[in-house]
């Protein structure tokens, strides 16, 4: 067995089935074709690579056919292999250019198709095949007119490109990450196509003086993976963050909060389709106290005030579907049904999920999701897994 078939769909199935092209051109960073490779077929795909000359002098053909169990195509030949991947019956989901220099940009921008790469990427824009574009140049070469005008217009045409990082002066190739996370957008279910979703993710944090706060336990794991799942099931993505441990997706627009007050600000003009609300929102808080309360003055007690809840203001602003969350610890599981029911109502939420914390851990949980007509479904598993569930439940219940 080849060992490329030994990690394959180790991580999901999203790309099962899918057959990707990937074009490999002549900058440095075809060195990270290999980790790139790997990552895509851990999801399921398949792998065609196709290497330009120049992508050849950075980094060996035997290398690719290492990583994707399949020999490279280096130069064209009568078995006219473009045209099976990207004819117009052709075998390729998705044309994938990663990393794609301004050379190459401009020629495929401008019909030119005198490398494989470029005859595959004319094919398919002939063929309607989807192309996306992961760019790496130094910067002074992406910024010029030229080459931000091809871009503009490979962009009118439908291809989509995965913005590069500006590091050092250049344009580097965004993250395997980022670069994965378009794939399975550009060949995902495309349910949440146009729609704007707004994840609510970590903790609070209330100040008790200028120094110290009171918060709640929580990684932020189950928002970010809620997010990142919407993103690849299309919609445009806003994560509000608080206090979290997992770092968030660089891909995706971040609003950062400390404060129940600084969330229900945001809140107050919230704007969505879709509103999920994992974060751990403190109940209460307390009266902050001015510079630091002494160390050396004995026993401290503070007084707690409850806080507005911010999820019955986000239902007071907006009409959106709405996905509450209800964390319990030691309860029965009829008392935690119960206790989220009432939630529920009171939220006037559709959906409302709840678990018991001592089921949960930094990567797996442990849920029940009740919707507003008293159904119930269980998951248990990683984070991740229980992302796309979530969303299946969601996204399904209004399909019913």
């Amino acid at each position: 067995m080849h060992p490329s078939r030994r990690i394959r769909a180790t991580k999901s199935r999203k790309l099962e089935g899918k057959v990707i092209v990937l074009g490999i051109t002549g900058s440095i960073a075809a060195v990270k074709c290999v980790e790139l490779v790997r990552e895509l077929i851990r999801h399921g795909a398949e792998i065609h690579p196709v290497m330009s000359d120049g992508a050849q002098g950075i980094v060996h053909p035997n290398s690719i056919e290492f990583a994707t169990g399949v020999k490279p195509v280096t130069a064209l030949d009568g078995q006219v292999p473009y045209i099976e991947m990207c004819g117009k019956d052709g075998r390729a989901d998705l044309v994938l250019i990663a990393p794609a220099t301004s050379n190459t940009v401009s020629k495929i921008a401008a019909g030119i198709d005198d490398t494989p790469v470029t005859t595959y990427a004319q094919n398919a824009l002939g063929s309607g095949k989807p192309i996306l574009i992961a760019p790496a140049m130094h910067e002074t070469m992406y910024e010029q007119p030229i080459v931000q005008a091809n871009v503009a217009k490979l962009q009118s045409l439908g291809v989509e490109f995965v913005e590069p990082k500006m590091e050092e002066d250049k344009a580097k190739l965004a993250d395997v990450e980022a670069i994965v996370a378009h794939v399975l957008r550009r060949l995902g279910p495309h349910d949440l196509d146009g729609k704007e979703v707004v994840v609510i993710a970590g903790s609070t944090s209330e100040p008790i003086d200028d120094v110290r706060v009171v918060t709640n336990r929580t990684s932020g794991a189950t928002g970010i993976e809620l997010a990142k799942a919407a993103f690849e099931r299309g919609a445009r993505v806003e994560l509000w963050l608080g206090r979290h441990e997992v770092p968030p997706p660089p891909w995706i627009p971040v609003r950062l909060f400390e404060t129940t007050a600084e969330l229900l600000k945001m809140a107050g003009g919230i704007s969505c389709d879709y509103c999920l609300v994992p974060a751990a929102i403190s109940d209460y808080a307390p009266v902050k106290r001015k510079g630091k309360v002494p160390t050396d003055k004995g026993r401290l007690s503070l007084d707690l005030e409850p806080t507005p809840k911010v999820i019955e203001a986000i239902r007071k602003e907006s009409a959106c579907t709405l996905v509450a969350f209800k964390a319990e610890f030691g309860v029965s599981k009829s008392e935690r049904l119960k206790r989220a029911k009432d939630r529920m109502k009171r939220a006037r939420a559709e959906f409302i999920v709840v678990n018991d914390l001592g089921e949960v851990s930094r990567t797996h949980t442990h849920v029940t999701v009740l919707d507003a007509r008293g159904r119930a479904k269980e998951f248990k598993g990683a984070k991740a897994e229980m992302a796309e569930f979530l969303w299946g439940v969601v996204l399904g219940a209004g399909r019913s």
